[in-house]
């Protein structure tokens, strides 16, 4: 057992949409990742996927609508939903899920 400083450790990931696990809850990961640019449109048929901002803007793009989220703000994004995070500058954020999604398939961008 450890605590894990979220600031600290996304001072530490050096690639925008790449995942980096810290934790583990109940069959959940727990991942940091940050962000800048956009990912392609996708959607988890298996999971939701809870995101948490810690520092920036995360705009979560969906077919219906878009949704901001500022430090301290947290969205799930039901399975089955497509969705494109955005973020215009360097975003660093939290999200939850099943399984690590940061690949093509489960919207990582092309670079």
């Amino acid at each position: 057992m450890h605590k894990v400083n979220f600031l600290d450790e996304l001072a530490r990931i050096d690639e925008h949409w790449s995942q980096r696990i810290v934790g583990e809850a109940n069959g959940q990961l727990i991942k940091l990742a940050k962000g800048i640019g956009e990912t392609r449109w996708h959607k988890h048929e298996d999971q939701d996927e809870l995101f948490i901002v810690c520092y920036g803007c995360l705009t979560i793009q969906l077919r219906e609508g878009t949704v901001e989220l500022m430090p301290g703000e947290m969205f799930i994004v039901p399975r089955g939903v497509e969705h494109c995070p955005r973020a215009d500058s360097e975003t660093g954020f939290v999200i939850a899920g099943l399984n690590v999604t940061s690949t093509a398939a489960g919207g990582k961008p092309n670079l």
